[in-house]
């Protein structure tokens, strides 16, 4: 028995390094399995584009289906999923709205700070309707105030409403409606968009900016003329995204919360 014990013990020794290569390329496949090869996730679109006014925009265009929301107290960078940041907060509280199928990111269902609420304002939220199909903006202080077809078949993410079909009246109801803060400051910024496809842009800008800059840019540099609403999210040291080798961290602050870009 003892003759047979070690030729088994042989046999896996010898052949352990094969293996152990399998385990790695079978780990690196599942893990890398909705990656393309420069680390975008498949179905999702990187590009920078620098507008007329000098700001740089850094875009992950994607299907909303593949949009997904994650409470990470961390920086986006650091986390190293493919996303930008989320929406205002305060400490360890969300104060802009993010729910994922009826349940917010960052607690319980009408629980301060947990994501179901707009805190203060009743604010411009983007809305996928999984059932749909479709996106919108819509008004709202908490989810309560939402309109979809299913509670468990939706995604909502709070911010400021940048009504970019109405240059007359959009930072008034930005500013005084919907509190935007910091407007005429200098500052980096970050966004959500969705064009008349359907398709989401999360946007980040790598260049200091008032709202108003941000704005324009983003109206004259993306999908010109196919661009249909958007939201202001969090900004300044907020600012992050990651795409790929595309690393923007804002001030390297922690934030509460993330849009995540997934794979296909």
């Amino acid at each position: 028995m003892e003759g047979t014990g070690d030729k088994r013990f042989i046999i896996i020794k010898r052949y352990f390094p094969i293996y152990l290569c399998a385990l790695v390329l079978i780990l690196g496949a599942l893990f890398g399995w909705n990656l393309g090869k420069d680390g975008i996730p498949k179905g999702t679109k990187y590009f920078q584009v620098t507008a007329d006014n000098g700001v740089t925009l850094h875009v992950l265009k994607t299907d909303p289906g593949n949009i997904s929301f994650s409470s990470i107290n961390d920086n986006v960078v650091r986390v190293g999923i493919s996303g930008i940041n989320g929406g205002f907060f305060w400490e360890n509280q969300l104060l802009s709205i993010a729910v994922m199928d009826g349940m917010p990111v960052n607690g319980s269902p009408e629980e301060y700070g947990s994501g179901w609420f707009n805190v203060k304002y009743a604010r411009g939220t983007m809305v996928y309707d999984r059932v749909t199909k479709m996106v919108s903006v819509q008004r709202a202080s908490s989810v309560d105030d939402l309109s979809f077809t299913d509670a468990t078949k939706f995604w909502a993410q709070g911010g400021v409403s940048m009504n970019l079909k109405d240059d007359s009246n959009w930072y008034r109801l930005a500013v005084n409606e919907e509190g935007l803060p910091f407007p005429d400051d200098e500052r980096l910024r970050s966004g959500l968009a969705y064009d008349d496809d359907g398709k989401v842009y999360l946007v980040v800008t790598s260049t200091k900016c008032t709202a108003e800059k941000f704005r324009t840019a983003i109206k004259e540099s993306i999908e010109l003329e196919n661009l249909s609403k958007a939201i202001f999210l969090d900004g300044d040291g907020s600012s992050q995204l990651l795409a790929g080798k595309v690393k923007l961290k804002g001030d390297d602050r922690a934030v509460v919360q993330m849009i995540v870009v997934n794979g296909e």
